[in-house]
């Protein structure tokens, strides 16, 4: 029996054309795409007409769950199909890939990781904001705001994170950042932190959102939303000169896709 091959693969943070060479290759040729939630529709028209295309969303109230996605994955290789596992931004981060990769393994499916551009560092990118920064920050840390309800114990101490770097990045925290806000100044931050807020990184949506750490941990961010990248530190600051991204109301990137809560197409 010919096994086939699956390819975690990042789509990028939005935008299609920050899509990676190597990604926009394995579309072209896959038998089985698996995309989740956050892909834009727009990066699946590269696939080939006889291409079989399969929405896996995960967002809340999607009936697709990890282990179909996993039993999808193992199925369609063994019948020698190669298959692309098509994930928003990189696989690898905050993406489950490891977790998938791990499958993939116990059930000696063949597999290839494909790096994308993470949304981390992407969405502060396109808002002008330099994580990094001679003379304001030479530490970056990413973290995720919201951790698995099965996990025993929660590993994210906000109060320790406070103090271990110079900027903090935080992608899935939206919902809950009042409350990080409050245990980061709790942690020693002053409440003078700037923080940005990216809605919608890198689609026609995108916004970009100046607080103070303070405000937020006061209830000013309640009305932030999904999906968010959330830069705490001095370099959020500088998105009020650099942010390049929108002109006059309007995005520089000209293939930005419109944002959606989630693709619909599915073919099987």
């Amino acid at each position: 029996m010919i096994k086939g091959k699956v390819y975690i693969t990042g789509a990028g943070p939005g935008d299609p054309s920050l899509l990676t060479l190597r990604a926009a290759e394995l579309l072209r040729s896959a038998d089985v795409i698996i995309y989740d939630r956050l892909v834009d529709p727009e990066v699946l028209k590269s696939a080939r007409d006889r291409a079989i295309i399969v929405y896996a969303g995960k967002k809340t109230g999607d009936k697709w769950i990890q282990k179909k996605i996993n039993a999808l994955m193992l199925s369609e290789a063994k019948k020698g199909r190669m298959v692309v596992r098509l994930k928003g931004g990189d696989p690898m981060i905050f993406g489950r890939g490891g977790e998938e990769a791990e499958f993939l393994r116990r059930n000696q499916i063949d597999f290839e990781i494909v790096p994308g551009v993470t949304s981390a560092l992407a969405g502060p990118a396109l808002a002008g904001i330099p994580l990094t920064h001679r003379m304001l920050s030479s530490s970056l840390l990413i973290t995720t705001g919201q951790e698995a309800s099965s996990k025993r114990k929660k590993s994210v101490d906000w109060r320790l994170l406070a103090r271990a770097a110079d900027t903090l990045v935080i992608l899935m925290g939206a919902r809950s950042f009042p409350e990080t806000a409050a245990e980061l100044v709790s942690g020693g931050l002053s409440p003078n932190t700037p923080v940005a807020v990216i809605e919608w990184a890198a689609t026609k949506r995108q916004r970009t959102r100046l607080f103070t750490l303070g405000a937020l941990a006061d209830g000013a961010g309640d009305e932030i939303a999904p999906p968010s990248v959330i830069v705490v530190g001095r370099v959020a600051s500088l998105a009020k000169r650099l942010d390049w991204f929108r002109v006059d109301g309007k995005t520089t990137l000209k293939n930005a896709r419109p944002a959606s809560a989630g693709a619909n197409r599915t073919s099987a």
